[in-house]
């Protein structure tokens, strides 16, 4: 098998994990003795994480390792959210990390990282989100999606409340995880009111804690007031588990 080839931001480890890509930067300096807190950014793709180096230097310098595995375009579907089980199984099993990372989703990887993390609340610090997709029907569209799930758009439609990340959110509310979410009112590709702003609204109302900033004027782009974040690196270090 030949070796994982990717490029990262930030020195890391290449992985193999289920003939999937993967990555581990870990930090110099551990701040536990126990099981190594880290950071599980989403999607990890061709060129991405790129954008993220600041934030993950922070991370890293706080003694925190950041992570990532590439599924492809899998939209949330079963067969990426297994893939996502074999990461964070290995991870934690043979690499040390700690058993309840902080989610970091930056756009389709909110399909990712949600539909995951309500099948493993207990296995969830927090959820950070750069304008992360919350609704499959925003974002990309039942149209383009079923093929990810091995179902037509009609039969996906019919399951939709299986796979939707806004109509699963129960089971974080009930476990407490916090969330916390950047994004623009002017976005165009991912909506705010259907994606960031319906999820902050039905989670409000389980009771469950939610922070959503939103900027006037910004879309779905690159400006980099989205990845020199303060405010979302100092939740992640205030939720990120140190056990």
């Amino acid at each position: 098998m030949s070796a994982p080839e990717k490029i990262l931001p930030l020195p890391g480890e290449l992985l193999t994990v289920h003939g999937c890509t993967a990555f581990l930067s870990a930090p110099i300096t551990s701040v536990t003795t126990g099981p190594m807190p880290w950071v599980w950014y989403a999607p990890t793709l061709p060129g991405l994480p790129h954008e993220e180096k600041w934030m993950f230097e922070q991370f890293l310098a706080a003694g925190i390792a950041v992570a990532g595995i590439d599924v492809g375009e899998s939209f949330g579907s079963p067969a990426g959210r297994a893939l996502f089980t074999n990461f964070y199984d290995a991870l934690v099993r043979t690499r040390g990390l700690s058993t309840t990372p902080a989610l970091l989703a930056r756009s389709r990887g909110g399909l990712m990282l949600y539909n995951w993390a309500v099948e493993h609340p207990e296995s969830v610090a927090c959820v950070a989100g750069i304008y992360p997709v919350c609704d499959l029907l925003s974002y990309p569209g039942l149209e383009l999606a079923c093929g990810a799930y091995g179902l037509t758009a009609g039969e996906l439609a019919a399951q939709l409340a299986e796979h939707n990340p806004v109509d699963r959110l129960a089971p974080l509310a009930a476990t407490h995880v916090p969330i916390f979410h950047l994004h623009g009112d002017q976005d165009t590709v991912v909506p705010l009111p259907q994606n960031s702003g319906e999820l902050a609204a039905r989670y409000r109302a389980m009771g469950g804690a939610v922070e959503l900033k939103i900027f006037p004027g910004k879309g779905h782009d690159r400006w980099s007031g989205w990845f020199y974040s303060q405010e979302l690196v100092d939740f992640v270090l205030r939720h990120v588990s140190r056990q």
